[in-house]
């Protein structure tokens, strides 16, 4: 998995300056001074393992990014020599498959595997590589981030990922890989309380794919936690309940947490024991949910289970 652009972000953002010499030296201040003409070393904080499943579909599966990666990898590769961005006067050769998507009239995902994208493609091999790494931080709120450094470095990449999702999904034949990335993108932004903004273009982007296809699992499941979240509670329970209907796992959660907010204490607790029947693995964390609402009465899924986690219950 590609770390690169968010390390380099977290990198910028911990560089220090040193302090300025003082004019009048004595022991105290000479030391002072030595230590800051030494050389600062930054060290980049350890990516901690993700607080959300990365697949949501499916808590066993490998998340969409890497069966990409393995199939980019099994392909054949087509060498393609293009000119180098950098310089006209020279080229480049391209001999690794990468994950390229259509830009526009494109109604469905569509991944292609070759080495460079062409005329209305987008390379999306590493903006999905970070998608998935904020997805596991912030896909709902409140977002679970180890440390505020790690948190301000994914902040500042995430603004950088929507303004060049932005730019492809403003268009009015944009397609569903760009507009589903650019829903995604903009919601965990909203959760990372980046800006009201956010809130309107994930609504824009979610009805626009949904108009587009309405029956899609994934627009369904992060239209509705997302409008749940927001405020939106009755609105969400129709899309939370096509996405249980398409198997989609993390949806009972967010419609059990959906019902909390509803005070509907009682299809919250049956929505969970639907999870348990059909996901038996999950039955311990399902068992020690409803104790805690049945406890507490109205409550929150997502911080009941990073109390579970820290070992607060």
């Amino acid at each position: 998995m590609t770390l690169k652009p968010l390390l380099t972000v977290l990198a910028t953002a911990g560089l220090l300056t040193a302090c300025n010499t003082p004019l009048v030296k004595h022991p105290l201040s000479q030391k002072k001074e030595m230590a800051s003409q030494e050389p600062i070393i930054f060290q980049e904080p350890s990516l901690s393992a993700p607080f959300y499943a990365l697949n949501p579909f499916d808590y066993d599966a490998p998340p969409a990014f890497e069966i990409d990666l393995k199939k980019a990898a099994a392909q054949p590769v087509t060498k393609m020599i293009a000119t180098s961005q950098t310089d006209p006067s020279k080229t480049a050769t391209f001999d690794v498959n990468r994950l390229i998507i259509p830009t526009i009239n494109s109604t469905k995902s569509n991944v292609k595997y070759v080495p460079l994208a062409g005329q209305d493609q987008l390379d999306v091999t590493d903006l999905d590589d970070f998608l998935e790494l904020v997805e596991g931080k912030a896909r709902h709120y409140p977002p679970h981030f180890d440390n505020k450094m790690m948190r301000r470095g994914f902040e500042s990449k995430l603004r950088q990922t929507t303004q060049i999702l932005d730019t492809y999904a403003e268009k009015d034949n944009a397609s569903y890989d760009v507009l589903i990335r650019a829903l995604k993108a903009s919601i965990m932004a909203r959760n990372l309380d980046l800006g009201q903004q956010y809130t309107t273009k994930s609504l824009k982007y979610a009805q626009r794919l949904l108009k587009m296809n309405p029956n899609d699992a994934m627009t369904n499941f992060w239209f509705g936690f997302s409008l749940s979240e927001g405020g939106g509670q009755r609105e969400a329970v129709a899309y939370l309940n096509k996405a249980m209907k398409d198997g989609v796992q993390e949806a009972y959660l967010s419609a059990a947490n959906n019902y909390l907010y509803l005070e509907q204490t009682k299809n919250a607790l049956t929505t969970l024991n639907n999870y348990k029947i059909k996901y038996p693995e999950e039955a311990a964390v399902v068992d020690r949910l409803i104790k805690e609402i049945k406890t507490k009465g109205r409550t929150n899924v997502w911080e009941d289970l990073a109390a579970m986690k820290q070992g607060r219950y």
